[in-house]
């Protein structure tokens, strides 16, 4: 992640500026975003992919046949490890517990994760580089000494240590990375809001008698937001994937089900040792579907924002 964040540093200089004066933000979004699922058709795979995961999660009781921690009997008898069939159609766990239900149910905690974590970083990030870069001086050399330093956590063991002092839960994921991924997303808007502040409707508006920070977030922020978006939808796939990862390690909430914790319960099952491809399957590839459809709607909002990185 961080030679790409390089590349959208030293493409910044050279990005477009919008700027607030010229259209209404509403209008500047939806064209910008337009542009992006226009130009872009992985970008709008992307969109597909996270739109089809949205409609499972919000119709999850209806679409799963079971609860995701029901236990199925059948004249008191578990029915343990079934085969897939018509009546399970990816079989059922070591417990009795249906795969396919667990999966489906499984997409709303990734997807709760996946995105309470991009709204948070987008928005931590967004906050620092806007007062970083206008303010420059004193302020700037603080709050990027402050990402420097989250830069050398490592990630993963500072999620492991937080469980540790806290309850097993999902939104130690969010807490994590609220607290540490701002970095790339600030670092970014800092170098484009050094741009922006030089740019004549600011110097208009600092005459007209409006004050710092109405400046700030009324006219620099609606300018940068894009770039906020970028780093939102990379967040999504890091989180989900990250999330799972937690999960898997046995750190996450045991009464939640997830993909990773899916995964987590096929492994300590030996589901792999006895060929139950069809409990291990499904998880990991929503997991990779999910990453990627962040990947790819990110990278359209690179190359539209940054048109110079299709060349590097």
């Amino acid at each position: 992640m961080l030679p790409q964040t390089q590349k959208i540093e030293q493409a910044a200089a050279s990005a477009p500026i919008y700027q607030v004066r010229q259209e209404s933000f509403l209008m500047q979004f939806l064209r910008t975003n337009l542009e992006v699922f226009q130009r872009d058709r992985l970008a709008l795979a992307g969109l597909i992919i996270l739109v089809f995961f949205i409609l499972v999660a919000i119709f999850a009781p209806v679409i799963a046949p079971y609860g995701e921690l029901e236990v199925i009997q059948e004249d008191g008898i578990w029915l343990a490890n079934e085969k897939p069939s018509e009546r399970f159609p990816l079989g059922t766990t070591n417990l009795g517990r249906d795969i396919f239900s667990q999966l489906v149910f499984g997409s709303r905690s990734a997807l709760l994760v996946g995105f309470s974590a991009a709204i948070a970083v987008s928005v931590i990030g967004t906050v620092v580089g806007l007062i970083a870069g206008y303010y420059g001086g004193w302020v700037d050399m603080i709050l990027m000494r402050l990402a420097d330093v989250a830069f050398g956590i490592p990630f993963l063991p500072f999620i492991i240590v937080l469980a540790a002092f806290m309850e097993p839960n999902i939104w130690n994921v969010v807490i994590a990375m609220s607290l540490l991924l701002w970095r790339d997303t600030s670092r970014v808007i800092r170098s484009q809001v050094l741009v922006i502040k030089e740019q004549a409707f600011v110097s208009a508006a600092r005459v007209s008698g409006a004050n710092n920070w109405r400046i700030i977030f009324m006219y620099i922020a609606p300018s940068i937001l894009p770039l906020s978006f970028l780093y939102g939808s990379l967040a999504i796939g890091w989180s989900i994937l990250t999330e799972a990862s937690v999960s898997f390690l046995g750190f996450a909430d045991p009464d939640v089900v997830s993909w990773g914790f899916m995964l987590q319960d096929a492994f300590a099952s030996q589901a792999l040792s006895r060929g139950a491809f069809y409990w291990i399957v499904p998880p990991g590839l929503c997991i990779m579907l999910t990453v990627m459809a962040g990947f790819f709607i990110g990278r359209g909002y690179e190359e539209v924002l940054f048109p110079r990185l299709r060349r590097l």
